[in-house]
């Protein structure tokens, strides 16, 4: 996809009128309550999903799409409404039951034309997610927008932008699924539980831990200058085999015993990206990423939870640290930080943004976001699972996405983009 130019006709996308599809019945109003798990994230999340049926073409996409949109929002109904301040200057939603943005659009070539949506291509895949003119900010942009993009083939695309603090990876694949069930007339699997209060911060806060993801970093390596440079943006896959050599590497010293395939991979490029970007051996760095508390809470979050039941983790070291010690120093640093993630650790963090409302802090950082274990190649409106689905962007500069990849889904994706110099370097990195 990158190649456009000879390869490819650039491709255009024509958009109807956007258009409101409220929920096909009467539902809740008022405002609905959102958790401090869902402060903290509210990005705009844009994915695409390609279908294309051999015994059927996309006539009717737009109008079975559309329907079910209405009715899924029965359910899920605090996506009809809007975002807003609550009276303590917290994201808070108005259930207005407006509806979500709909929108029809037409693309002058065939799906095979996108290329290889594995890389990162906001210009091109953008044009397939409909975009709120003139937002200035997430408040102006409605929930829940979806286009839905006919091409010449017969095949369609469904562009979806979402914003986060609606849903973490796995909610939102409830919420895409069910809608993809209603489609096809079957009843939903999966019913959301939309009661958020269960995670209110508690009456007294209490914080426990120290909460380094919020931790302010001075960039001593001054990247802000590397980061003047034109953004490359690449992907690197990971294949079953790649991913054992590096966790036997992780072990090959004994200092470990054993370790997770996400543990081996989030050390090796957080290790990579410092190398690639030149930082200074006393930089301080940092590593976030966010572990699934559903299963973690006490009691675990209900089935069906609708809401972020993420919660971030942190690892802070020098640079220096990082590229001097054996890949196994860094492993134990990512288990240490998935195994800080208890109940009260989670409790604490709720409590933490209670009362300080901060955000975590991305200078010197790398944010790590894990979509190998979300299945929204499963996703089926009627013309079967989609050829290709994923994101259309990176949402900021700091993230690299983990995306599961191959028929098997065993292969792991690495997509990020770097400043020009810096991603050469860290392609030398990826020849293992």
């Amino acid at each position: 996809m990158g190649n456009s130019g000879a390869d490819y006709l650039e491709l255009v996308v024509k958009q109807g009128e956007p258009m409101l599809v409220p929920p096909a019945e009467e539902t809740e109003k008022g405002l609905y309550f959102l958790s401090n798990l869902d402060q903290n994230i509210a990005v705009i999340v844009r994915t695409i999903y390609c279908f294309k049926a051999e015994d059927k073409g996309n006539e009717n996409a737009v109008e079975v799409i559309k329907n079910a949109l209405a009715k899924v929002l029965v359910h899920y109904y605090p996506l009809a409404g809007r975002l807003t301040i609550s009276q303590e200057g917290k994201l808070i939603i108005d259930c207005t039951g407006e509806g979500a943005v709909f929108v029809e659009a037409e693309a002058n070539g065939v799906l095979e034309e996108i290329g290889d949506i594995t890389k990162p291509d906001p210009v091109t895949l953008g044009k397939l997610v409909y975009n709120v003119p003139g937002a200035k900010n997430v408040l102006e942009i409605p929930p829940l927008v979806a286009q839905v993009t006919k091409f010449k083939c017969g095949g369609f695309v469904l562009g979806l932008c979402m914003n986060h603090c609606m849903f973490d990876g796995l909610g939102a694949m409830d919420f895409v699924n069910s809608w993809g069930e209603i489609a096809r007339n079957l009843p939903m699997k999966v019913v959301p539980f939309l009661d958020r209060s269960i995670l209110k911060a508690r009456n007294i806060p209490k914080i426990e831990f120290p909460h380094q993801e919020f931790a302010q970093i001075d960039d001593i390596s001054d990247t802000a200058e590397l980061y003047k440079e034109e953004m490359h943006y690449r992907s690197f896959c990971f294949s079953p085999e790649k991913l054992d050599y590096l966790k036997k590497k992780a072990l090959e010293d004994g200092t470990l015993q054993k370790c997770t395939t996400f543990e081996a991979l989030s050390a090796f490029v957080w290790r990579a990206r410092s190398q690639a970007l030149k930082l200074n051996p006393d930089q301080q760095t940092k590593l976030l990423f966010a572990v699934d508390g559903r299963s973690r809470f006490n009691p675990p979050l209900p089935k069906g939870y609708f809401g972020n039941g993420i919660v971030l983790t942190n690892s802070l070291c020098t640079s220096g640290d990082l590229v001097e010690n054996p890949l196994s120093f860094t492993v134990k640093l990512v288990h240490e930080a998935v195994n800080l993630v208890t109940d009260n650790y989670m409790k604490s963090a709720i409590d933490y943004f209670e009362v300080t409302r901060a955000r975590p802090s991305l200078d010197a950082t790398l944010l790590i976001t894990t979509w190998s274990r979300l299945a929204f190649h499963t996703t089926d409106f009627g013309w079967g699972e989609p050829i290709l689905s994923g994101p259309v962007a990176l949402p900021e500069k700091e993230v690299i996405l983990f995306l599961s990849h191959g028929d098997t889904r065993k292969s792991i994706n690495v997509l990020l983009g770097l400043p020009a110099s810096a991603m050469k370097r860290f392609e030398e990195s990826m020849n293992i």
